[in-house]
């Protein structure tokens, strides 16, 4: 968390959309993340304005939202977090866990 009490990375639309996580190969394989990815791409399509969907509905932004809830990933391939526009933006570098949030939870200072 910030100093002010906010989340580190906060669960908005921008950050939704540049998030990385459908790419990474630690969920490549995974029927319920690409599952979600379809679901979550619809559910945006039809969302008006600064609106966003249900964290447990968009495969991603664990970096803000904590632990994957899909049990098929792979955490044993290489996590791409450190090419992320977010983990980059909000230094993620420098954050507890720095990466493989689908498996460490969210990013704290």
């Amino acid at each position: 968390m910030d100093n002010d009490g906010s989340l580190k990375v906060p669960y908005i639309k921008g950050n939704i959309e540049r998030c990385m996580c459908s790419e990474c190969p630690v969920q490549a394989d995974s029927k319920c993340a690409q599952d979600k990815l379809e679901r979550s791409k619809k559910i945006m399509a039809n969302m008006s304005g600064d609106d966003v969907p249900d964290p447990k509905e968009v495969p991603g932004v664990y970096c803000s939202t904590g632990k994957a809830r899909c049990s098929d990933l792979k955490p044993d391939e290489k996590c791409i977090c450190n090419t992320c526009d977010v983990w980059k933006e909000y230094d993620l570098k420098n954050s507890t866990p720095s990466m493989y949030f689908c498996q460490n939870g969210q990013a704290k200072e």
